[in-house]
């Protein structure tokens, strides 16, 4: 999401190479990226992939998103069918590859029909650019009448959806984690650790670091509406306290709560050095105590 922007080529390679390394071989990205979203920067996260990704395609799961806008043209955001095709076709020249392995709407605000949107995905499928669909920061409503849809039309299936789900935001728990698992769909939430929240970087009563994502202008002052807050500081110093105990990171701490989730494929996580995502992926070895599984949820219970 930050390579091109906050990170550079030859760094967003390392992180790559980490990856690889680490046994990691599902990467996520959208046309949109890098963030914060820019019309002359949109696309180059996925040059900085594609390039990396020669020589070596077959190894990984590539995902890719549309909907956002990434042109000035009135056809150059949102669902309808010139838009959906036309954003796929670009991400496959930008990625250097023939398919796309998941392809996402990136959000449910299409200023098009669902059907139209729907049967453009469906078409991408019939002809081999793209494998399986997901939905991205879509409501549990809104995914039903997917569902339904395709159902009622014989498209192509919904297997994966993305929300933004994490200890500091438990709301997808009431409906929409209850539905993929009644339809058997896939979970691959981002911001596991709240925009770095749950890392512990921030602290209470203190101002967001400079170069930080909470300081980034308007981007930034969207991530503190979400996530900076008092209550969200409680689950911070909870999720902290944890870490100590275990004698572990609290990163780690973030990420082994929603592995221990029942309804979680993989969670998404992002690093800006390698160094960062052999701490994350340090998740995987993490077996929180039911003591502490309540205590977390305890102190979440106020974003569900």
């Amino acid at each position: 999401m930050i390579f091109g922007s906050q990170v550079d080529e030859p760094a967003a390679h390392a992180v790559l190479d980490q990856a690889a390394e680490l046994g990691i071989d599902f990467i996520d990205l959208a046309d949109v990226y890098p963030v914060p979203p820019s019309l002359e920067t949109a696309g180059r996260s996925e040059e900085i992939v594609g390039r990396w990704l020669q020589g070596r395609r077959s190894r990984f799961v590539v995902a890719t998103k549309c909907v956002n806008r990434v042109g000035p043209a009135a056809n150059d955001a949102g669902g309808s069918r010139k838009h959906v095709i036309e954003a796929c076709e670009a991400s496959l020249r930008r990625l250097g590859t023939d398919r796309i392995d998941l392809y996402y709407l990136h959000h449910s605000d299409l200023d098009a029909p669902f059907d139209e949107t729907f049967e453009a995905l469906d078409r991408l499928v019939q002809d081999g650019k793209v494998h399986y669909l997901g939905v991205s920061n879509f409501e549990a409503w809104q995914l039903g009448w997917f569902l339904a849809l395709g159902s009622e039309r014989r498209l192509a299936r919904v297997t994966i959806v993305q929300p933004r789900y994490n200890l500091l935001n438990r709301v997808y728990e009431r409906d929409l984690l209850p539905l993929c698992r009644a339809a058997g769909i896939g979970v691959v939430p981002y911001n596991p650790l709240g925009a770095g929240m749950l890392t512990g970087k921030y602290h209470r009563g203190q101002e967001p670091p400079e170069g930080s994502r909470f300081a980034l202008g308007d981007y930034g002052r969207m991530y503190q509406k979400r996530y900076w807050n008092e209550t969200m500081f409680d689950v911070v110093e909870a999720v902290g306290e944890i870490a100590t105990e275990l004698s572990v990171t609290p990163a780690q701490i973030a990420v082994a709560w929603l592995l221990a989730q029942p309804d979680i494929t993989a969670p998404l996580v992002g690093a800006s050095r390698p160094e960062q995502l052999r701490d994350t992926v340090g998740a995987l070895e993490v077996r929180l105590p039911e003591a502490a599984l309540r205590r977390l949820d305890e102190a979440s219970s106020p974003f569900r």
